[in-house]
């Protein structure tokens, strides 16, 4: 098995696009509980990340009963 298929699976983000998955690579996020340490403004900076793939990463985080960082 190849090292993507491989990471793939050991990941719980959602299916995203090439772009989204870069971003979120090259910004060291690997899987949901990452995202929960920077907030979704931030997120929202990482070039590559649009609107639709922001609402899947929202919706999977809510579905594991997580969310992003809140400003404090």
């Amino acid at each position: 098995m190849s090292t993507n298929k491989l990471e793939e699976q050991q990941s719980d983000l959602p299916k995203l696009s090439n772009p989204a998955k870069r971003a979120l690579s090259g910004a060291g996020i690997a899987c949901l509980h990452d995202l929960t340490k920077i907030t979704e403004p931030e997120l929202k900076k990482l070039h590559g990340m649009g609107p639709k793939a922001i609402e899947m990463i929202r919706h999977e985080l809510e579905a594991k009963g997580l969310s992003f960082a809140t400003n404090s």
